[in-house]
């Protein structure tokens, strides 16, 4: 190596773990906590401290971003009701005092919510605000 030297650098910077970390931004965010001595206590840098802060806060919003985008369409598809059981089928009523009968299904994330009968408008709308509430 021509007169060259090669010199290897230590690096001298602390690694902190996730749990570590967390449990720091999580004593800072208490109402009326001292960033700087906790960041004191915990024998790091006050900046270190806002820093992680910062970056939960960010992942914090990102996903209340995501749950507050609002209604997602869903493909729907009618198919013909499907006799669950092997019953002979009773009489069927008179037209004055037929019900139609429907089926809903609904897909949501893997979970299929099945609404079955006669369906009024206000039923249907409670049964999408509790799936609403419950993404």
């Amino acid at each position: 190596m021509d007169g060259q030297r090669v010199t290897k650098v230590k690096d001298t910077r602390r690694r902190h773990g996730d749990a570590f970390k967390h449990a720091l931004v999580e004593r800072s965010l208490v109402p009326g906590a001292s960033v700087a001595a906790i960041a004191q206590d915990a024998g790091i840098n006050a900046n270190l401290l806002f820093n992680w802060r910062r970056l939960h806060l960010q992942s914090l919003a990102s996903s209340a971003a995501e749950v507050e985008r609002g209604p997602v369409l869903l493909p729907v598809t009618v198919v013909d009701a499907v006799p669950t059981s092997p019953t002979p089928p009773a009489p069927s009523p008179t037209p004055a005092t037929r019900v139609s009968a429907g089926s809903i299904e609904i897909n949501i994330r893997g979970t299929v919510v099945r609404v079955r009968g006669n369906v009024d408008e206000a039923s249907l709308r409670t049964v999408l605000r509790a799936l609403a509430g419950a993404a």
